[in-house]
């Protein structure tokens, strides 16, 4: 008999460590600590900056969701976080750099965002998306999944902590954010991991990624002891 999987549809929170991008086998990212402990199959899909709207893209897009959703123990909403993030100069502009030619123009346009970006985050908004487009995409993939597999249990996730220059160490979007998606939360019976409470003494610490926004091996251990305590048993 198959074994069930965890879906895990996330941002780079997910796959990074103190030193950089790891691969989805990497045996101590925390989705791996996750359906290790529970002798459970995985599927990570992710991606560096992902959104609440980019998981929704996602879940309707990718092949390999589709494939899991039949073995799904459980799906695990990772995102939320980058939504939170200040973003004065467009996500789309960002997203859309990687294809200005020719190359040399591509390099001063990035190179302009990078010294633009920090400085301009210091407004603390806009945000990259506003709670409430947030969680109407969270909603729309609870409502999709539950629609597929009546009963699979899905667990949310509050929004973790930086104190990364790349957005002048400012994170004023996140109680609005922590707001949104607990009244979303409570109103639709998805329970919340608090990435803030798990990672915090990690990012605050010389330990995690010098980048500060990702974590480091304490924090993915931690992550993990929380979802396991709120994810259902058998």
């Amino acid at each position: 008999m198959d074994r069930p999987v965890l879906l895990v549809v996330a941002d780079s929170l997910a796959y990074y460590g103190p030193k950089g991008g790891l691969p989805a086998d990497h045996p101590d990212i925390w989705p791996n600590i996750v359906a290790r402990e529970l002798n459970w199959d995985v599927e990570l899909v992710a991606r560096i900056g992902w959104t609440a709207r980019d998981a929704w893209w996602a879940v309707t897009q990718d092949p390999r969701i589709w494939a899991t959703v039949p073995r799904a123990g459980a799906l695990i909403l990772g995102v939320g976080g980058m939504d939170s993030l200040p973003s004065p100069l467009p996500t789309a502009f960002r997203e859309q750099i990687r294809y200005v030619r020719p190359p040399a123009l591509r390099r001063v346009v990035r190179a302009g965002y990078g010294w633009a970006q920090p400085r301009l985050a210091h407004l603390g908004r806009p945000v990259a998306l506003p709670p409430r487009l947030s969680v109407e995409y969270l909603e729309q993939i609870r409502a999709a999944m539950t629609n597929l597999r009546p009963g699979i249990p899905i667990i949310g996730t509050l929004p973790s902590i930086h104190r990364c220059d790349a957005y002048g160490r400012v994170h004023a979007g996140r109680p609005a954010a922590v707001a949104a998606t607990t009244a979303w939360a409570s109103a639709n019976g998805v329970p919340l991991v608090d990435l803030k409470d798990a990672v915090q003494e990690n990012i605050l610490s010389g330990n995690a990624n010098p980048d500060g926004i990702h974590w480091g091996w304490d924090a993915h251990v931690r992550v993990a002891e929380a979802m396991l305590a709120t994810l259902p048993r058998a």
